[in-house]
Parts: structure tokens; C-alpha cells; sequence
């Protein structure tokens, strides 16, 4: 990495940007389109790991999903819907507080 400390900061830019393009370019296809993570927008909630328990007490790893929704929201600024994935939860809090104090409530947490 020695050798980017020679370039000016646009082709730094350019070059960040190619990496980027590079490790986040290749995002595995399906037949229903691009697969995204399960992570919500809003929250930054991920899925979660424990054990399925069998009345036997056996143990095997399971994976706990976030209960991910799509929702449309309206921008007044922009004059425009944008489509987010958020949880259940977010999506309740954000029908209660509105999107501007919601993020202004976990911008400060």
C-alpha cells in the first residue's frame, strides 16, 4: 500500500472506488436477481446464531433471521419514494416517530 501515498487525492478516489467496485462487484446471482445481505437499513440488525434444542436435548446451530420487510418511503425533500429493508420493529418505530427523528434517535446511541 506504499505506493498510493504517491498518487494525488482524485486518483486515490479512483482507485478506492475501483477496489470497492472490485470486492462488492461480484454479488452472487440467482434466478430472482442479486442476493443482498439480510441486514436492515435502518437498525443495522443481522441475523443472529444459537442451537436448535431437540426434546433429547441434541444440540445442532441454527441461524435466528431478522423479519425483514420492504417498505416504501416518501421523501417530501427529494420529492420521491425510496425503497428500504427494514425490520418489523423499525418499521413500527418509524411509523410512530417518523424517519428524520428516528435517525436522529440511533445517530445519537
Amino acid at each position: 500500500m506504499k505506493f498510493i501515498r504517491n498518487f494525488n487525492d482524485n486518483s486515490f478516489f479512483i482507485l478506492n472506488f475501483l477496489c470497492i467496485f472490485v470486492i462488492f462487484g461480484n454479488n452472487k446471482q440467482h434466478k430472482w436477481g442479486i442476493v443482498m445481505a439480510r441486514i436492515c437499513q435502518l437498525t443495522g440488525t443481522k441475523p443472529i446464531s444459537g442451537n436448535n434444542v431437540s426434546h433429547a436435548h441434541n444440540k445442532t446451530r441454527r441461524r435466528f433471521l431478522p423479519n425483514l420487510q420492504k417498505k416504501r418511503i416518501w421523501l417530501p425533500e427529494e420529492k420521491r419514494w425510496i425503497t428500504i429493508k427494514a425490520t418489523a420493529k423499525a418499521i413500527k418505530t418509524l411509523d410512530k416517530k417518523g424517519l428524520y427523528q428516528m435517525l436522529k434517535d440511533l445517530e445519537n446511541k
